[in-house]
């Protein structure tokens, strides 16, 4: 368990149920395990309020968990392409905000979703692989594409931030067409 407005582990255990005849639980049971410390669990942390608020749409709390200066990178070429103007370089905290208000303009907010199938930590490195599902305004084409996200955590702040996704499903779906490479 962490605290609602995020921040560390408060809790780890495992809990075990046990279900009736009719489906519903009849008895709960938890157990209390070691609660992970150090910069792996601070690591996950980050990672996993950073999702949480990527789900909640805000892009400037999204950006209150970057450090002022931090690497970006995406799987596109530097010049980006023209159905997708919000891929560009970024580097500051106020990069990132603007990066993420520059997608919500252009995806349906209430069609937005994403799964994080996996989020795997080793030090102030996290690496979440999952999908990401958005509609487009313009087109009103839906797509799913397969992502993994490369967070890189140092004192509580993403310093790093490498997407590599299914850049042509997502061109194709804004361009409204097929893209020729």
């Amino acid at each position: 368990m962490v605290p609602a407005a995020g921040g560390g582990i408060a809790w780890t255990g495992r809990t075990v149920l046990t279900l009736g005849g009719n489906g519903l639980i009849r008895n709960a049971y938890q157990f209390t395990v070691d609660t992970p410390t150090g910069p792996e669990a601070d690591s996950r942390a980050t990672a996993e309020d950073f999702l949480r608020r990527l789900g909640e749409g805000d892009p400037d709390r999204i950006a209150e968990l970057f450090a002022e200066h931090v690497e970006w990178r995406l799987n596109w070429p530097d010049s980006g392409h023209p159905a997708v103007p919000w891929i560009r370089p970024r580097s500051t905290r106020a990069d990132v905000a603007g990066h993420f208000r520059e997608l919500a303009a252009f995806h349906v907010p209430e069609k937005s979703a994403g799964t994080a199938s996996r989020v795997l930590v080793d030090g102030p490195d996290v690496i979440v692989l999952g999908d990401i599902r958005q509609m487009v305004k313009a087109t009103g084409r839906p797509y799913t594409a397969r992502c993994a996200l490369h967070l890189t955590v140092e004192a509580g702040l993403i310093t790093r931030y490498a997407v590599y996704e299914d850049s042509l499903t997502v061109t194709e779906a804004l361009a409204g067409r097929p893209v020729h490479r």
